[in-house]
């Protein structure tokens, strides 16, 4: 099986709202935490839907858990965490719903 895939991400995202674009407008809480820590998880495990999306997304996940001081101090604010789980859910959820090849 090839996991993850666009399903998988949504699922996690789903457990937070239908919709989770305007997030980052939220104030941090221990939920908004443990999903950002999921995704990354997540964006680490090999796959072709992982592979096919922005590279940014994956460095930023690798750096972020991998402890490298420069990601972890500017994944620090909340409202940073919140942004970039908002656009991966942008992203997933497009390419979902409209298909295409990725990046």
């Amino acid at each position: 099986m090839d996991r993850p895939e666009p399903q998988d991400y949504l699922k996690l995202f789903e457990s937070y709202g239908k919709d989770f674009g305007s997030a980052y407008l939220e104030p941090e809480d221990e939920r908004y935490r443990l999903l950002f820590d999921q995704i990354c998880r997540l964006l680490l495990q090999k796959s072709s839907f992982n592979l096919s999306m922005p590279q940014e997304f994956r460095i930023s996940a690798q750096r972020y858990l991998g402890g490298e001081e420069k990601t972890v101090e500017h994944l620090r604010d909340p409202q940073n965490r919140h942004f970039m789980l908002s656009d991966l859910y942008d992203y997933v959820h497009l390419r979902l719903h409209m298909g295409g090849p990725g990046w």
